[in-house]
């Protein structure tokens, strides 16, 4: 990573990447330590900078302690040994915690239900006076339908008509 990095420096710093490409080594090395820790409970520095490419075992020891003090993993370090004790994991079923994790899904599929009540209720009575004019409106129409059957229309054009009323 480092050779690839010193490699292609000048053309990170010319696109305003280089800083995050070494963040992304961080972030790399911490998803490394936090897999380790969960995977050994007793691992050697010496054995974590083999496992992420360090390149000492000093490096190790202060991206692990930086890693504990950020509280990505639960672990401490013996320095004088030279090795890194993750902490027990507890049963996470003793806790309360399954418990709330349920409730809060419960409260949530809860309030999308009465969401989804509330929202297929019909309109209030506004939809009534709508309908009311509609109403009206069709039996004006019939009734002007009704005039025109019962009118004695002769066939004459209407201009007909008018020049006889002249």
């Amino acid at each position: 990573f480092q050779d690839v990095v010193s490699k292609y420096q000048d053309r990170f710093l010319k696109d305003s990447v280089l800083i995050l490409i070494q963040r992304l080594r961080h972030n790399v090395i911490k998803a490394g330590i936090r897999s380790i820790s969960t995977a050994y409970s007793r691992i050697s520095l010496r054995d974590i900078c083999l496992k992420l490419h360090l390149d000492s075992e000093e490096d190790a020891e202060y991206i692990v302690a930086k890693a504990i003090r950020d509280g990505v993993i639960d672990a401490t370090i013996d320095h004088e040994k030279g090795f890194v004790q993750s902490a027990d994991v507890h049963n996470v079923y003793e806790t309360s915690d399954p418990q709330y994790a349920f409730d809060k899904r419960i409260t949530f599929c809860l309030g999308m239900y009465n969401d989804s009540v509330k929202s297929m209720r019909y309109p209030g009575s506004d939809h009534r006076k709508e309908l009311a004019s509609a109403i009206e409106a069709i039996k004006r129409e019939r009734e002007l339908a009704q005039e025109l059957e019962n009118d004695d229309y002769d066939g004459d054009s209407d201009e007909d008509a008018m020049d006889e009323d002249l």
